[in-house]
């Protein structure tokens, strides 16, 4: 597995803790079921805090929590499970959350592109190195024209067509 970020695969420093585990030192990723059992616990830490997301886990659960957490993974149990997009576009759009938002699970080359228009910024992508910064790459010159608005500010094509009617109807 790669971890890809700001177009570079970057080393994880986070530790993805099972609830059974015992806390390490250091910045650690719980699922929602630990952190509704530890949350005091989980609060007293000075290390970076993140959750990780099953599919069938709104993040509603978790709203009033945002600003505890700088990381949140969201799970891609199957392709074909297209939750986390939903869930990654209301924790940026409506919740406002600015940390990281991770794709973990199966994560296609095929749905990067789509998955960082919804609003992730990381991805777990099963290759080395060198192939999953490929990947990455290609996946984001893939498409430049765009139907469906999202929260990244990218133009689509309906407002390019109503700003050429009005240059057209201005000149």
């Amino acid at each position: 597995m790669a971890l890809v970020k700001n177009n570079l695969v970057i080393e994880d420093k986070w530790i993805f803790v099972q609830d059974e585990d015992d806390l390490p030192n250091g910045d650690i990723i719980v699922s929602l079921t630990r952190w509704k059992n530890d949350r005091e616990t989980l609060l007293k830490r000075s290390d970076g805090l993140g959750i990780v997301l099953k599919s069938d886990e709104n993040p509603d659960q978790i709203v009033d929590d945002l600003a505890f957490f700088q990381v949140i993974a969201l799970t891609f149990p199957a392709f074909t499970d297209g939750r986390a997009y939903s869930y990654a576009r209301l924790l940026r759009e409506r919740h406002g959350f600015d940390g990281e938002i991770r794709a973990i699970g199966d994560v296609l080359r095929d749905q990067v592109f789509l998955m960082h228009r919804c609003g992730f910024d990381a991805f777990d992508i099963k290759a080395g190195d060198n192939k999953a910064l490929a990947i990455w790459l290609d996946a984001q010159k893939e498409m430049t024209t765009f139907y469906q608005p999202t929260g990244d500010g990218r133009k689509t094509v309906r407002s390019l067509r109503d700003r050429r009617r009005l240059a057209k109807a201005a000149s």
